[in-house]
């Protein structure tokens, strides 16, 4: 996806699974440059799922911001460029769905009218459980304790879940509007363990603590501390494998204590973080 020759050492991709269903990658890059980069094209039609970091993709005159809580949709030979607002880099998974099957599962209203598969979205809001399946594929990906066909089965699952339209939300807003939300995300992904406060949020994009609310509510589908809130959570997952001490990652992450954390994360996912640590890692 990102072909550029100075941009070798910014960029990496490992193989996770490559079936003749399914192909999965993990994707990182370093995101050194926060300027908008040379034309990029993707070689195949994929979705893709941020789940560490931010990064923004711009296509035409649209752009996406790319985080944990959005799933966003590359099509193959379509050009594209990519800023990283946000210091820290990136990661991502990455899966390209065989197309009879991506067929077969995609609503029609997510889909381009024509021969060439592709899709109409740059990117829609996933929910909590697919962001616990997208971390739950790859730490058992990443540890060899998936065989295939469980893997090929969570990852068909996760994107039946993603194109389906009582779990997901395309948002739906003016350019004005959707960039005082991506200003938000952008604030917010900046320090995602500091407890920020509406006023403080508003004075870092300028804008009005009210108007903020009304706002970010009607774009993303969810209210701001929510939004936030997923944001913590989505980041445990991806840490889990990292921390023996819970309290620890709780506290890093912005939570009061660990059975606040604790409660958020059984909330979200259905699992505490200790039981789903031990079905992502230790089966």
């Amino acid at each position: 996806m990102r072909n550029q020759s100075e941009c070798v050492a910014e960029f990496a991709s490992q193989s996770l699974l490559k079936s003749q269903t399914v192909t999965i990658r993990d994707v990182y890059c370093r995101g050194s440059c926060s300027h908008q980069s040379a034309e990029e094209c993707a070689t195949a039609t994929e979705l893709v799922f941020p789940y560490r970091g931010l990064y923004v993709r711009h296509l035409a005159r649209d752009q996406a911001v790319a985080e944990t809580n959005q799933v966003l949709f590359f099509n193959a030979c379509e050009g594209y460029r990519v800023s990283h607002p946000v210091a820290g880099g990136d990661a991502s998974l990455s899966l390209a769905v065989r197309e009879p099957q991506l067929r077969e599962i995609a609503a029609h209203s997510f889909l381009r009218d024509g021969k060439m598969l592709a899709f109409r979205h740059q990117r829609v809001r996933i929910d909590a459980r697919a962001q616990a399946l997208v971390a739950l594929l790859r730490h058992s990906l990443r540890q060899k304790i998936a065989e295939p066909l469980e893997a090929e089965t969570l990852a068909l699952t996760l994107v039946q879940r993603v194109l389906g339209p009582r779990t997901t939300h395309a948002a739906g807003a003016t350019v004005g509007r959707q960039r005082l939300v991506d200003r938000v995300k952008f604030v917010l992904a900046s320090d995602l363990g500091r407890r920020w406060t509406l006023a403080e949020i508003a004075a870092e994009v300028r804008g009005s603590p009210v108007y903020l609310t009304q706002v970010f509510q009607q774009v993303e589908g969810l209210p701001l501390y929510r939004y936030q809130l997923r944001l913590r959570l989505a980041r445990a997952l991806d840490l889990l494998p990292q921390y023996d001490d819970l309290t620890a990652l709780s506290l890093d992450l912005g939570f009061s204590s660990h059975s606040h954390f604790s409660a958020a994360f059984r909330q979200a996912y259905g699992r505490s973080p200790s039981e789903f640590r031990q079905s992502a890692l230790h089966r």
